[in-house]
């Protein structure tokens, strides 16, 4: 069923709409929160609670054009939240990792004068990301949205982990960069 048919039985309050949700994004929704949490059922519940996070939320969002996007993020969310309430969160090196990777390029958050308004600082990174290649883009979004591992990456798109690992340096310093040229001190 598309997106758009789907969207419009939220909006007329089917619960059909949950099912259809299910069959098109189930694998995908459960694939992002099992990379999160790091457990099948906990990710399951992170699944449902998607679902009725989404049935909650539309309306008023109306996410038509970007509906996968739209689950991805309430999936992500709730995950990682689930995740901190488990404490489960310090104990996940990859994620450790992940943050010490970023914090090259993005400004602190302790220093009050560097803190930014999250829309802009989004807005920010998603034009520097337009002005990359797409398979960049997508490396990127795959290790820092969807938490993928390199090896992960590196199978996906058939390449060797060192080419992976070179791509996510390269792009971490040109976002650095772009940042700073923006007026941000990192």
């Amino acid at each position: 069923m598309e997106d758009s048919k789907i969207i419009d039985l939220y909006l007329n309050r089917d619960e059909s709409a949950i099912s259809h949700t299910a069959d098109k994004y189930g694998s995908m929704l459960r694939s992002v929160s099992k990379r999160i949490t790091g457990d099948a059922e906990e990710a399951e519940e992170c699944v449902n609670d998607t679902y009725l996070e989404a049935w909650n939320r539309i309306p008023p969002s109306k996410p038509r054009d970007y509906f996968p996007a739209f689950l991805s993020r309430i999936v992500r969310n709730i995950s990682i939240n689930r995740c901190v309430q488990r404490e489960r969160l310090k104990r996940k090196a990859f994620i450790t990792e992940l943050s010490e990777e970023m914090e090259q390029c993005i400004p602190s958050s302790d220093n009050v004068e560097s803190r930014i308004d999250e829309m802009e600082f989004g807005r920010l990174i998603s034009g520097f990301l337009c002005k990359q290649s797409e398979e960049k883009r997508k490396v990127f979004i795959r290790r820092y949205y969807y938490l993928d591992t390199v090896t992960q990456i590196a199978e996906e798109f058939g390449c060797s982990e060192s080419k992976v690992k070179t791509q996510l340096f390269r792009l971490r310093n040109e976002l650095r960069k772009y940042l700073e040229r923006e007026g941000y001190e990192i």
